[in-house]
């Protein structure tokens, strides 16, 4: 036995060190030594970024949706059939444009029957003024016949303006949204013919919260995006005085012009309107925590006796775009700790492996 075991010894020796391998890799820890395992716990290795605070605009930002300038219902001011309808819907109309036309039926042989009336009528009035210029007729007949001459004036003048009302023109420009009555419907006085939109420009409709109404007042710029994340510039041209009683919130429409018509009401919008200037850090989301208190915060690298220590400092988000948040409550230069950040707490001694250039530009306010 003790000759075979001589002859193994080194088969032996690999085995052992084989299993004392596989051991330390279960544990995963390091072969080095503990005066080395116990330096690297007192001072955690960390990558830092330096980071210089930007103006930037803060906005407070709404959801809401987008309404038309005006929409009116074209409606008869007399009855017929409709036999004229010359607009396609979704045409661009203008003011005073025809958008259907009625029959006139029997409407011009009763003007040309009031017409000879009134004729009539004239003809006995002047006669009846100079009999009584003569002293032959009282000034009461006159009188009568002055009476009966305004009454087929009146009569003359409704029927020109029923024969003007089978033209149907639309009071206000915009788009031709809807031909509610169509050629062959027979429409009476009151009827609605069609519907048309004015959308330029838009109002962008949104409720300010109570605690923010103050920031908000007529004549602010605000960027308006829809739904297709087309974005346009706007004012704030109206601001409600009474907050609505449910919700506490405040009414406010924000002008948007939309001169080619291409953005269409009702959509929903998101308006943004910067209310100051403030400067601040644009960092990662990936770098804002939680302390124990759930309070939002970065950890920062500073000095403390020669030594670099972990702090946590609590931020204020104050806007965010798709790479970053910016974020107030920093200096207004810090060094951002980027890398080993996870694994460090407030006022732990860190070992600063290297340093980058600014975290990021951003976007500057104006």
């Amino acid at each position: 036995m003790k000759e075979w075991m001589e002859r193994h010894a080194v088969w032996l020796g690999i085995g052992l060190v084989a299993v004392l391998l596989v051991g330390w890799l279960a544990t995963g820890e390091s072969p080095q030594p503990a005066s080395k395992a116990v330096e690297r716990q007192e001072a955690v290795r960390v990558g830092l970024t330096n980071s210089r605070a930007e103006p930037i605009k803060r906005v407070v930002t709404l959801q809401g949706h987008a309404e038309p300038e005006q929409i009116v219902r074209v409606r008869a001011k007399t009855g017929g059939d409709v036999i004229e309808t010359p607009v396609k819907e979704g045409a661009i109309v203008a003011a005073g444009d025809l958008i259907a036309r009625l029959d006139m039926t029997d409407r011009q042989a009763r003007l040309s029957e009031a017409r000879a009336a009134e004729r009539e009528a004239r003809g006995d009035f002047e006669a009846a003024d100079r009999l009584a210029d003569q002293g032959f007729q009282a000034r009461l007949q006159v009188e009568r016949a002055r009476a009966a001459l305004e009454a087929a004036r009146a009569r003359v003048a409704a029927i020109e303006l029923e024969i003007e009302h089978t033209r149907v023109v639309t009071p206000i420009g915009g788009v031709l949204n809807r031909q509610i009555a169509r050629r062959g419907d027979f429409v009476a006085e009151g009827d609605p013919i069609a519907e048309v939109v004015e959308n330029d420009p838009l109002r962008a409709v949104v409720q300010i919260p109570q605690h923010r109404v103050t920031e908000i007042t007529e004549g602010q710029t605000a960027r308006v995006t829809f739904f297709d994340d087309m974005v346009r510039e706007g004012v704030v041209r109206y601001v409600s005085a009474l907050a609505d009683e449910r919700t506490r919130t405040f009414l406010a429409r924000v002008r948007v012009d939309n001169p080619d018509r291409d953005l269409p009401a009702g959509t929903s919008v998101t308006v943004a309107i910067p209310v100051e200037q403030v400067r601040a850090h644009g960092v990662t989301p990936a770098l804002i925590s939680q302390d124990g208190d759930g309070q939002l915060g970065v950890k920062v690298a500073e000095k403390d006796d020669g030594e670099w220590r972990a702090r946590f400092i609590p931020v204020k988000p104050v806007r965010a775009d798709a790479r970053q948040v910016w974020v107030t409550g920093l200096p207004d230069e810090v060094h951002l700790i980027t890398l080993g950040q996870g694994f460090v707490r407030d006022g732990d001694r860190l070992d600063v492996g290297g340093t980058k250039g600014a975290a990021g530009e951003g976007e500057s306010g104006t």
